[in-house]
């Protein structure tokens, strides 16, 4: 018998992924947490990003400034994806696919964490990128924004459904 993600008895444990974790990441987080929570859903969400360029930092105020006007606070520090992620997380959600693919290549060989795209939980454009806004304009992080939003929804409704997958 194939054990669904989240069917331990414990919370599910969730990790969006993106490359700094100071823009998308951070935003996925925070509406995963509150998407979850929504659907009854008890649930650990957090963030990282695959390189270190801004571990400790704060995420980008054109983040935090999309999700203000939506009602979302952006707390957490920029963070670096580690080994005890993959043993720690029952999803790690890249949202690109050059994070999954460096998600994968870091992955040890025992790794417990099941790896997918933010967007393949995305109802108008199941696996594709979410686009990193950071080197564009206000524009980027409301399309982000929607990306983000659509998807956590779709993920939270998946996981309440008990139909996250294996």
């Amino acid at each position: 018998m194939t054990e669904q993600v989240g069917d331990t008895g414990r919370p599910l444990r969730v990790l969006a992924l993106c490359l700094g974790n100071i823009c998308r990441s951070p935003l996925a987080e925070a509406l995963l947490r509150r998407e979850l929570a929504a659907a009854g859903v008890p649930a650990i969400v957090d963030s990282a990003g695959t390189g270190a360029w801004h571990v400790g930092e704060a995420a980008d105020p054109r983040s935090r400034e999309v999700a203000a006007r939506h009602g979302v606070t952006l707390e957490g520090r920029a963070r670096q994806l580690d080994a005890a992620d993959y043993h720690e997380q029952d999803v790690i959600l890249a949202m690109d696919a050059s994070n999954l693919y460096d998600a994968r290549r870091l992955s040890p060989p025992n790794a417990e964490a099941r790896l997918r795209l933010m967007r393949d939980f995305d109802p108008l454009a199941p696996g594709a990128d979410v686009p990193d806004p950071y080197y564009g304009g206000a524009d980027g992080f409301a399309l982000m924004y929607e990306m983000l939003e659509r998807s956590a929804r779709e993920f939270a409704r998946r996981a309440a459904a008990g139909a996250l997958g294996g």
